[in-house]
């Protein structure tokens, strides 16, 4: 069971093989998201193990109602035998099969058609009860004539077992074989359901598994049979069984004008010998298992002894057991769906397998974390120690899988059903190794419950080689090295298959492993030729399947009536003779279902049920997960994420384009649409990493979207709206084919706004809404193709932004409302209501309106802001008062960008507002974050401070500075960060140690600086000269000397630094992107937000998407949560700067001058 030597030991594979890197890497990430994959793994288990109840039954009268009946203590099976095989039939089966139309047995004409069929073979069966204890056994003078009533009925196994004994079983006898009970029924599917546990004169219950073929079940009840079976058993000189064979020859030529018989002369000469067992245990079965599993247990009990973390056993116990149990019962439910019968082997067996495989890998797992080295993070730990033994746990099972495969084709239905439950467990097991236990042992190591184990050392004893048996085991018990057991498994798994296959073997004793050697492990099943017409009826289930499903207690209580003192019985099983109503339609009109019909019962009925338990039992994890967790989460963040680790990853979405990206747009599923100078329009799905191009046409008007002007994207990702001068094309995304085209005129300008709303319409049918230069607007109904003018104001846009406002529940609304600002400074919000649009003008009056040039949404505080020269006005959205007046810095026009920094909020209040803007100076990111006025530090008010006074939501008193200098192109994080593109001296990029990058004010003091960058050639080439680095700061470099580079600075004040980290963009690029990359790339493209985490940027023809941190793409921004931010960002192509900032960029170190503005 156990071997403990070194020749099973698996290969190692060295640090840098991809395979063992790959599993390193998601083994960190699952200890890095343990609060995620935890909850999402029990979920899983619970997924799997709660159908069970409702798959599985254990009582003998449901086994055949649409559920799969559980294993039980008994080994069982109805296996054809060879005729080669030395066995005398020890009973003679014969039996007729009435068909109606397809699954149309139960209707009463052919209930009644069968009843006479019935009368005709057996004599008169109405009130049919045999017992005749001490009536002669007389035979009728002639052969060739019936029996009388008495005279069959005295030969009735129940009256005595003996050579010509009888018996049979007929869904008739529901009814007592009287016509007129079927002819009074009223609801037939009722009494057939209710008396599938009525009994035979010699205890056998009716099943509808013995009376009934083909049968379809709901809610565990039968609703309709394909045919009625008629199963007379005789012993070899029953005169009843040579009755049967002379009536039914006589009735197949009588009855043809009513019934297709087959075979049409009534003659069922072909058979088959079936063997049927019902056979307990044996007390070597007993002893076998016991060893297997006290050799389990030892192995348990002993690995868990040798960790030594006291805390850390029972949980650890707890939790393999739980794997294995959940293995097993996942295993459970998949057989049932697809009805794998597993009742045929006895249920103490199942365990097993599961065990011994499944500990060796758990053990290796834990060893591999205690001996991995503690000075790194403990999400790393898990990680290397995941590396470490995961393709050993892959490698193991593939080759059981391989083995278990093997087997199920040679071994016989019961074993091979073995087999596949043993597969399927073992896949399971591995799931919920690399889910479940990884994800508890990395809250186990982050609980410190193994800290122990970190200090304990192994001791070595200097006492003399002792060769007792005693000291060998102490030796084993302590030493270092685990106890190989790889193979274990697979001696197991190969160990009971031949047990079990012993068990269905003819010989018994000895002679079984000689059977095993040199004969085939599977009978062959009987070839049998269909008959034309036995095709052309096409029956619900054959013969031979239908045998198979006579489940172990219909075989046992036939034993007990045939053959007492036996645990099985080998039957002569004759074809059965056919009946089939004339007329009757015998095509299906419906598929048969794939799955078991319990599983479509459970899918109807306990679907709500089990959502509510599954969210239950997911908030309780995720409870009980930060609990365990929250006293290490504020130590975890510096283990699990080094100074080391990149802040910023950069990566190319190449190949979609020849010439520059000069429009983006982005939808909130993270899709990505760009339009090239090349005429090409390609969406990005960045998640999936795929793409598709959208197919033009410039010869066709209707499929020519160029010059493309303005672009937007659905809530769902499904329409692509393109703006040109004359019209708005519309295409669809998932059918990849052009929509509607709709002419438009927009009065030789461009839009300020194009955007979908889904106001007081189906999610599913969106309208888009273009908001003209001129002051209109028109809304467009996709889909009747209507579309409505709308004027907001009567004077010229300087720009429009549309945003989602609060609605009273304090949710974004699902419609959109319009900000606009006019050439004369005249503000208008526009609201959609029930009749259509409404606009409203903003009387400001405080400060010149003609100052204004810019206007910034603030939905979440239900608030706008007014942007001028040296100024930022808060506006309230309804009273259209000013709440509160910011000083700026001299700004750039409409480069403010509004940061509310809701992670250094307090529990109740107002976040920390943060205004971003570019100063018109010095080219400079300023950024001045506001704090709520009552959390300002009395260390910091003025001397003339007086509480009583009235005060603004947020302190100036408390305002915090920050610059970034070079800012180049910039865009807002959602969660605090900023990212930008600029470009830097190349020489220069590296000496970061003489160059101020970045500044902190904080109540007129600077509060530090910091500047994070990762090696490159630029660093190389600062390392070969510093002379040329110190010559090329001083003056302004060309293109050829500068390069671009990303940057991200996180504005939280939790962040761990405070500085900024910067990457070139071609840092980590391939061969065929560097190509791209290396092309003299004057200005940058456009620049869209992507995700929570990320923006994209074209730089030439390559679009660049860089993420802060980890971005996870899965968490998608929905329709109601789109800011004015994010529909801003859906239309945004190059512009060219003005200014003295934008005379400086073109300078050579800003990397934002920009193409002209035309469409393409």
């Amino acid at each position: 069971m156990l071997t403990f030597g070194r020749t099973t030991e698996a290969p190692v594979l060295p640090p840098d093989h991809p395979l063992r890197t790959a599993f390193s890497r998601y083994g960190t990430w699952v200890a890095r998201h343990v609060k995620t994959v935890l909850p999402m793994s029990v979920a899983l288990v619970f997924l799997l193990l709660y159908p069970i109840f409702f798959l599985y039954t254990t009582d003998a009268t449901n086994v055949t109602s649409g559920v799969s009946n559980l294993p039980h203590h008994v080994w069982t099976d109805a296996q054809p035998l060879s005729e080669r095989a030395v066995a005398e039939p020890d009973v003679i089966m014969r039996s007729i099969w009435v068909h109606g139309s397809y699954m149309k047995a139960l209707d009463r004409e052919i209930l009644l058609g069968a009843l006479e069929l019935q009368n005709t073979l057996l004599g008169p069966t109405t009130d049919f009860n045999p017992r005749r204890p001490h009536a002669p056994r007389i035979l009728p003078d002639d052969p060739t004539v019936d029996m009388t009533r008495d005279q069959r009925d005295a030969f009735h196994v129940v009256n005595g077992l003996t050579d010509q004994s009888w018996f049979f079983h007929s869904p008739l006898q529901y009814w007592g074989g009287s016509a007129d009970n079927i002819v009074a029924d009223k609801d037939i599917i009722f009494t057939v359901n209710e008396k599938k546990t009525q009994s035979t004169s010699v205890n056998v219950t009716l099943r509808h598994s013995i009376v009934f073929s083909g049968k379809r079940f709901e809610e565990r009840r039968l609703v309709a049979a394909d045919a009625l079976v008629i199963t007379l058993i005789h012993l070899k000189d029953s005169p009843l069984g040579r009755q049967w064979v002379r009536n039914a020859e006589r009735l197949a030529a009588q009855v043809h004008d009513k019934w297709t018989v087959i075979p049409h002369d009534g003659k069922s000469m072909a058979s088959q010998l079936y063997e049927f067992q019902f056979r307990p245990m044996s007390w070597p079965d007993w002893f076998l298992l016991t060893i297997a599993y006290s050799l389990t247990l030892f192995y348990l009990l002993l690995s868990l002894s040798k960790l030594r973390a006291v805390k850390s056993r029972f949980g650890l116990m707890v939790t393999i057991l739980a794997q294995i149990a959940a293995s097993i019962g996942s295993s459970l439910t998949i057989c049932a769906i697809f009805k794998i019968d597993l009742s045929r082997v006895p249920y103490y067996a199942y365990p097993l397998v599961v065990l011994a495989i499944s500990m060796e890998n758990s053990f290796r797992l834990i060893n591999a974390v205690i001996i991995t080295c503690s000075s790194i993070s403990i999400s790393d730990r898990i990680g290397e120690a995941f590396g470490q033994t995961a393709y050993v746990a892959v490698a193991n099972r593939l080759q059981n899988l391989a083995i278990l495969l093997g087997l199920s084709r040679i071994t016989f239905p019961g074993v091979a059903a073995f087999c596949t439950f043993a597969a399927v467990a073992i896949a399971f097991d591995f799931l919920y190794l690399a889910t479940f236990f990884l994800a508890v042992l990395s809250v186990d190591v982050r609980q410190r419950e193994l800290y122990e184990l970190e200090k304990a050392s192994v001791r070595k004893t200097n006492a003399v080689d002792e060769t007792t048996l005693l000291d060998r085991i102490r030796r084993i018990r302590h030493s270092g090295a685990t106890v190989s057991t790889r193979v274990a498994g697979t001696i197991v798994i190969l160990g009971f298959i031949l047990l079990a296959q012993s068990h269905y073997a003819l010989e018994s004793g000895s002679q079984w492993l000689n059977w095993i050697i040199t004969r085939s492990w599977r009978v062959a099943e009987p070839v049998i030729s269909k008959s034309s017409l036995l095709v052309d009826i096409h029956q619900a289930r054959s013969p031979t399947s239908w045998l198979r499903l006579q489940d172990h207690e219909t075989a046992r209580e036939v034993i007990n009536v045939v053959k007492p003192w036996a645990h099985s019985y080998v039957a002569r099983v004759y074809e059965p003779l056919i009946f089939v109503a004339k007329g009757a339609d015998r095509i299906p009109h419906s598929p048969e279902p794939m799955f078991l019909p319990a599983v479509y019962d459970f899918i109807h009925n306990e679907i709500p049920r089990f959502v509510v338990f599954m969210l239950t039992l997911v908030a309780l994890l995720l409870l009980l997960t930060n609990y365990l967790l929250q006293g290490n989460d504020k130590h975890a963040g510096d283990p699990d994420h080094p100074d080391n680790e990149p802040l910023l990853s950069v990566r190319s979405l190449s190949h979609g384009h020849d010439l520059d990206v000069v429009k983006m747009a982005v939808s909130p599923g993270n899709k990505l649409v760009s339009v090239g100078l090349d005429r090409n329009i390609q969406i990005w799905d960045v998640p999936l990493n795929s793409r598709t191009r959208v197919m033009s046409d410039s010869e066709t008007p209707l499929e020519n979207p160029f010059p493309v002007l303005a672009m937007a994207i659905d809530g769902d990702s499904k329409w692509l709206a393109l703006l040109t001068w004359q019209r708005v094309l519309l295409w669809d995304t998932e059918e990849q084919q052009w929509g509607l085209s709709i002419e438009v005129e927009l009065g030789g300008h461009k839009p300020e706004a194009v955007f979908f709303n889904y106001a007081n319409k189906n999610l599913d049918s969106p309208s888009l809404v273009i908001v003209r230069k001129n002051g209109t607007m028109f809304e467009l109904d996709l889909e009747g193709g209507a579309s409505k003018e709308f004027t907001i104001c009567k004077t010229p846009f300087a720009m429009a932004l549309p945003f989602a406002e609060l609605t009273t529940q304090n949710q974004l609304s699902q419609s959109l409302s319009i900000l606009t600002l006019s050439r004369k400074s005249c503000i208008h919000i526009a609201r959609q209501q029930a009749g259509g649009w409404t606009s409203k003008e903003v009387k400001i009056t405080t400060g010149e309106a003609k100052d204004i040039h810019s206007i910034v949404p603030a939905p979440d505080l239900s608030m706008y802001l007014i942007c001028r020269s040296r100024s930022v006005d808060l506006v309230d959205l309804e009273s259209s008062a000013v709440i509160q007046t910011f000083n700026t810095e001299l700004m750039e026009p409409r480069s403010l960008k509004l940061l509310l920094s809701s992670r250094g909020a307090p529990q109740h209040g107002l976040p920390p507002l943060s205004l971003c803007y570019i100063s018109l100076e010095t080219g400079d990111l300023v950024i001045q974050t506001f704090h709520r006025a009552d959390e300002a530090d009395p260390m910091h008010h003025p001397k003339d401070y007086a509480p009583e006074a009235p005060r603004q939501p947020w302190d100036e008193e408390k305002e915090v500075k920050k610059r970034i200098e070079n800012p180049g192109r910039w865009e807002m994080l959602p969660n605090g960060g900023i990212v930008g593109v600029r470009r830097v001296p190349v020489a220069s990029s590296s000496s970061s140690s003489r160059r101020r990058s970045f500044q902190a004010v904080s109540s007129g003091a600077g509060v530090g600086s910091g500047l994070r960058r990762r090696g490159g050639a630029a660093a190389a080439a600062a390392a070969a000269g510093s002379s040329t680095a110190d010559a090329t700061d001083a003056t302004t470099p060309d293109i050829g000397t500068t390069r671009w580079e990303a940057w991200a600075f996180n504005n939280l004040e939790s962040a761990k630094t405070k500085g900024i980290e910067t990457q070139p963009l071609d840092q980590q690029a391939d061969e065929e992107d560097t190509m791209y990359d290396n092309l003299l790339v004057s200005e940058l493209g456009p620049m869209v937000r992507l995700g929570t985490a990320s923006v994209a940027v074209g730089l030439g023809n390559v679009i660049k998407v860089i993420s802060v941190g980890h971005e996870h793409f899965d968490k998608v921004v929905t329709r109601d949560r789109l800011t004015a931010e994010n529909l801003r960002n859906q239309n945004f192509g190059r512009r060219r700067k003005t200014g003295v900032a934008a005379h400086r960029t073109r300078g050579g170190l800003g990397g934002c001058g920009a193409a002209p503005g035309a469409g393409i």
